[in-house]
């Protein structure tokens, strides 16, 4: 088997699974319980509040733990809203954006009144920062944008960006950090609210997180027993958090040897790829090595049954789009056609790829192509 589909989801790190079973088996209280076990179990997610917190230079009181990032960015972005639209009702996004973020906005838009601005995108995959500053105003109160894009892998100027919106005093900033964290350095200090999900660096489906900066309030979501600053209440799923904590911290001790072994694999593939007639690349060379994408020149679709049919692993789209629409939004807001947002592949690499997958991948492909009509 040869997976190259891990922006879509990644396989558990041996250590998390190892951490996740030790704690089943010793600890099953209810953190909120007031008796002994669920005094330990309430210190030990104490802890893992304290280490993630640590790892984003922020305060305890700021680690939000979710079911991952759709349920973060919901949180951050209709939470910020609906507590600041007393200040202003215009909040911005891109067109490029990861479907959870868009639908929010959409019925931020249709069913609440906000005024939005949806940025383009620049045929690299980013918005023009010009644009994002000319669509400031004293109204907006809310910025949301990803790090890194979900299909094409580009990245975004986030230290420019948080310099365009704190010139905003009402404005705040979100980022949808998921294909980001623990892969590539982005400067995130002055960001206000930050997305992520356990299952792109190796974690658990169903973990993720929502930093909050103390200057950010919320208009809270859910209503129960006020667990998570009461942002999120419910039964804390503990075993998650510790693990989500551990996963944390592997992907930070190791981001940079990991993403020097995964550039390397990036450029070998983009050179392997380049000798293939038809083949255009989507990704721009400065985009996360984590991602590639690519028209084939032949309906992706098709092609990537037949990879799949040979046990190789590769998305034509967004794992949460791939299923509903036949195109991909973000080809389009880069400016492709509806052919070439049709007809692209996406191959998402990790620290787990092997140079032989790289090779194996591209002559299989090159079969393939040849023999599609």
């Amino acid at each position: 088997m040869i997976y190259l589909d891990y922006a879509a989801t990644s396989p558990l790190e041996k250590e998390v699974l190892d951490t996740f079973n030790a704690i089943n088996n010793r600890f099953f209280a209810n953190t909120s319980s007031s008796h002994k076990l669920g005094f330990e179990v309430a210190l030990l997610e104490s802890k893992a509040r304290k280490q993630i917190a640590s790892l984003f230079s922020c305060k305890e009181n700021e680690v939000i733990f979710t079911s991952g990032a759709t349920e973060s960015n919901n949180m951050a972005i209709k939470g910020i809203a609906l507590k600041y639209a007393n200040r202003g009702k215009h909040i911005i996004t891109s067109l490029g954006e990861h479907s959870s973020v868009l639908n929010c906005f959409k019925q931020l838009e249709t069913e609440f009144g906000f005024r939005v601005t949806y940025l383009p995108l620049q045929d690299n995959g980013e918005i023009n920062y010009n644009d994002l500053e000319k669509s400031m105003t004293d109204e907006t109160i809310l910025v949301s944008l990803m790090s890194v894009n979900n299909e094409v892998g580009s990245i975004h100027n986030i230290k420019l960006i948080s310099d365009i919106v704190k010139k905003y005093n009402k404005a705040f900033l979100h980022v949808d950090a998921t294909q980001s964290i623990g892969k590539i350095d982005i400067d995130f200090s002055n960001v206000d609210l930050i997305s992520l999900s356990a299952h792109k660096i190796n974690g658990f489906k169903g973990s993720g997180l929502l930093i909050k900066k103390s200057r950010a309030d919320l208009f809270p979501l859910f209503n129960g027993g006020g667990q998570e600053f009461a942002y999120r209440p419910g039964t804390n799923n503990f075993p998650y958090e510790v693990c989500l904590a551990k996963v944390l911290r592997i992907a930070f001790e190791n981001q940079k040897s990991r993403y020097d072994y995964v550039k390397k694999l990036n450029d070998l593939l983009r050179k392997e790829l380049s000798s293939i007639p038809g083949i255009k690349f989507n990704s721009p060379d400065n985009a996360s090595p984590y991602i590639l994408n690519f028209y084939v020149n032949k309906k992706a679709s098709v092609v990537s049954e037949a990879l799949s049919n040979k046990d190789i692993y590769v998305s034509t789209q967004s794992a949460c789009s791939s299923k509903k629409t036949k195109y991909s939004h973000v080809l389009q807001a880069m400016g492709r056609s509806i052919v070439e947002s049709e007809n692209s592949i996406r191959v998402s690499l990790s620290y787990l790829s092997k140079e032989e997958d790289i090779i194996n991948f591209v002559n299989e492909l090159k079969n393939i192509l040849k023999n599609i009509k």
